[in-house]
């Protein structure tokens, strides 16, 4: 599917903006997700189709968030740091409430996914994902993970196989990432510099 493939292709432009840690990320997450939407109602998978609407709705708050510019790092990008425990916490608990939620609805009317519980776990990881990126959090990037080990398997058994790919490319892109984030996390503040 040519929405498929171009959404995707959108989408790994985004994710290379993110690492870069480029406002510009939130914009092209946008356009992938309005892609993407049509390209996930066509396979008749609602929680694709839920996700993209999530993922132009926190794209646009995301953005909102960095525009802000309380997060800028001394290079004019934006500043990253690792969650408090809390924040982990608070994460992980609403992944797993929200997946049985999620899963639950999806269980209750078969006909929006003909595979609940993994479309369920896609829907509010992204959620997950982006919500951190927004505030600038190093694990986003293990959201991200976490995300495509189901998400890879699902593509692929729905007919999305250049979503399947991109998934692919997306965990190659996701360690890279998550490799500068933390290291950019781990800087320390030079003495006398503003923090």
């Amino acid at each position: 599917m040519w929405s498929d493939m171009l959404g995707n292709v959108i989408g790994l432009i985004a994710l290379a903006l993110g690492w870069r840690r480029s406002i510009l990320t939130w914009p092209a997450q946008l356009l992938s997700g309005l892609i993407l939407v049509g390209a996930y109602a066509s396979a008749h998978l609602a929680g694709g189709v839920g996700k993209q609407l999530l993922v132009i709705g926190v794209a646009a708050w995301g953005w909102w968030q960095w525009n802000r510019g309380r997060q800028q790092a001394q290079d004019g990008s934006i500043a990253v740091r690792f969650a408090t425990w809390r924040e982990r916490g608070a994460l992980a608990g609403g992944a797993l409430l929200g997946t049985l939620a999620v899963g639950g609805l999806f269980t209750l009317f078969p006909s929006l996914s003909w595979s609940p519980w993994a479309d369920a776990y896609i829907f509010v990881g992204t959620l997950v994902a982006m919500v951190a990126q927004a505030r600038g959090l190093v694990e986003f990037w293990f959201a991200w993970l976490l995300v495509d080990l189901v998400g890879v398997p699902l593509a692929f058994s729905s007919g999305l196989a250049f979503s399947g790919l991109v998934y692919v490319v997306y965990f190659a892109l996701v360690l890279w990432g998550m490799r500068d984030w933390w290291l950019r996390s781990r800087t320390p503040v030079l003495e006398g510099a503003p923090a």
